[in-house]
């Protein structure tokens, strides 16, 4: 006996084949928004963004950059949490800011400096083999003059060195760390 597959029958193991697939693309979308959004409530970022794209401006970002980083370094009492962070960060952004501005002003620019804490979307990014998915984070945000040029990211809490952070904490789970690392595979979040 001989068994036809028509028309129809083609169409809907096509139209079957798509929902099952976009019903997998809803699912890994779901854990990728879970995961970052678990990693929103533990990291806290740090963000400066240059006046503009200029090799000038580009480099005073880095030198605030340096500076800030120096100055926190020696500073941040050893947090055991990320509240702890945000609150010193918040109680000495008056600070932050001068030195900042004093940066700035040793290498004869007079652009504006503003700094804060606020929540900010950030891209993809990746920190030695870690992967952080795209989406809103609490950062320390530095903006010097319009804000226009390229920025620089790094993570504060855990501290600034976070392959370290990551093998001594305990911020995410075996199943979460799997998913922003790279383990043989080339894990990104789209």
């Amino acid at each position: 006996m001989k068994y036809r597959i028509g028309k129809k029958q083609i169409a809907c193991t096509v139209i079957a084949i798509i929902f099952a697939m976009c019903g997998t693309g809803v699912l890994a979308k779901a854990e990728e928004t879970r995961v970052q959004k678990k990693l929103a409530e533990e990291v806290f970022r740090f963000h400066v963004l240059a006046n503009s794209d200029s090799k000038e401006d580009q480099a005073l970002k880095m030198k605030v950059k340096e500076n800030v980083i120096t100055y926190m370094k020696e500073q941040l009492p050893k947090s055991e949490s990320v509240g702890m962070t945000k609150t010193w960060v918040s109680s000495h952004l008056d600070k932050i800011e001068s030195l900042a501005k004093e940066t700035l002003l040793a290498e004869g620019s007079s652009d504006s400096v503003e700094a804060k804490v606020t929540n900010c979307y950030f891209p993809d990014k990746t920190y030695g083999d870690v992967t952080f998915p795209q989406g809103n984070y609490d950062a320390l945000r530095i903006e010097i003059g319009e804000a226009k040029g390229q920025n620089w990211w790094c993570v504060m809490y855990p501290p600034l060195c976070l392959d370290a952070a990551l093998s001594e904490s305990t911020l995410l789970t075996p199943e979460e760390k799997f998913l922003i690392t790279d383990n043989g595979y080339c894990i990104k979040f789209k």
